[in-house]
């Protein structure tokens, strides 16, 4: 159980609601260990409009300043759909246990969960950078 002081209800941008469920029921069979936190975190889950979605609050192309608890550092990363993810240049799949830990969660939130090899890990949101588009909604919006 999280010690955490400051722990809010997932905030999540309904208009990805309909992603995230698919690739939540996708992998279940293969990533069981993402696929049912995903669920549940999506179950209870607050849902917003986007333009309603508060800044502080992390969602897909958020970049994120976060305390591991763990390793006793700051780690920044942008969460990302799986198909843009690249941890080498810091960008995380929302279909990584990190990476569901961080969505929906507002600067000062703290969050426990366990890795894919079995280890506890927790970490506390520090700083929460506005959400980037997406690639393939940069081109389209360049072409109008």
């Amino acid at each position: 159980m999280s010690n955490s002081p400051r722990r809010t209800r997932t905030v999540i941008d309904a208009a990805l609601l309909e992603r995230l469920e698919t690739l939540a029921g996708a992998a279940i069979a293969r990533f069981p260990d993402v696929a049912y936190p995903l669920v549940n975190k999506l179950a209870a889950a607050s849902l917003v409009e986007g333009a309603r979605l508060p800044r502080d609050v992390v969602t897909i192309g958020s970049d994120v300043l976060y305390h591991d608890h763990h390793a006793a550092r700051d780690l920044r990363v942008r969460l990302a759909w799986p198909e843009q993810a690249d941890i080498s240049k810091g960008i995380v799949s929302v279909l990584t246990p990190v990476g569901v830990a961080l969505l929906g969660l507002s600067e000062g939130d703290e969050f426990q969960w366990t890795t894919r090899a079995g280890a506890e890990r927790g970490l506390t949101i520090l700083q929460v950078g506005s959400a980037r588009q997406a690639p393939e909604a940069e081109a389209r919006s360049s072409t109008i």
